[in-house]
């Protein structure tokens, strides 16, 4: 039960994964059905519960396997990279975001305000990516890129709410100038610099 004839269970979980990013990217939460995802993945209903329990359960683990990653991608390709080089790369391709399932975190976020079964996954999935930028945080204060006097929650949550926000205005909405985006980042996180930097930039004696 819960298989397709000579594919896994496992290929059977991520091709179930895939097709339900797809069809809630398109349709949004309220518009899908099970049977919709179940169809789109070519397995049964009863083949789709063998492995998720819910909707609910299955959105929230789609946008855990198909929701924005490149932060965690760039900086397991170049670990030494620099905390806030990091930030500001990831910053200006925000404005930018193209890929639908990138917009699965909007349909998350809608679902969970209205329904329970949503919030509750929901808000272990977005506690975790912020204790985990929190702790990026933690890793560029001690190497003296930010200033050790914020707090890094506080700035782990600033960071998820621009990445958020971004996939509620995308550029087909509203959009900005590449280089003044980039202009302003820098100064925003220049401004996140220890004050010694912060001075020393500036050219003061």
């Amino acid at each position: 039960m819960g298989r397709i004839a000579g594919v896994t269970a496992a290929e059977t979980r991520e091709r179930l994964l895939d097709a339900a990013a797809e069809v809630f990217a398109e349709r949004g939460y309220d518009g899908t059905r099970v049977a919709d995802i179940a169809a789109a993945a070519g397995v049964s209903n009863g083949a789709l519960y063998a492995h998720f329990g819910s909707k609910a359960e299955l959105l929230v683990t789609a946008l855990r396997a198909h929701g924005p990653r490149l932060l965690a991608d760039l900086f397991a390709a170049d670990p030494d990279r620099s905390i806030t080089d990091l930030l500001l790369v990831i910053g200006r391709r925000l404005p930018r975001r193209r890929d639908a399932r990138g917009f699965l975190i909007v349909e998350a976020l809608v679902a969970a305000r209205r329904d329970e079964d949503v919030a509750r996954p929901m808000r272990d999935y977005v506690g975790e990516r912020s204790d985990w930028l929190a702790e990026l945080v933690r890793i560029a204060q001690n190497d003296g890129e930010l200033d050790p006097t914020l707090s890094p929650d506080a700035l782990a949550h600033f960071c998820l709410l621009l990445a958020m926000g971004s996939a509620l205005v995308p550029a087909g909405l509203h959009g900005v100038d590449d280089a003044e985006w980039s202009t302003l980042l820098t100064r925003v996180v220049a401004g996140l610099a220890p004050a010694d930097d912060t001075t020393a930039q500036s050219g003061a004696p």
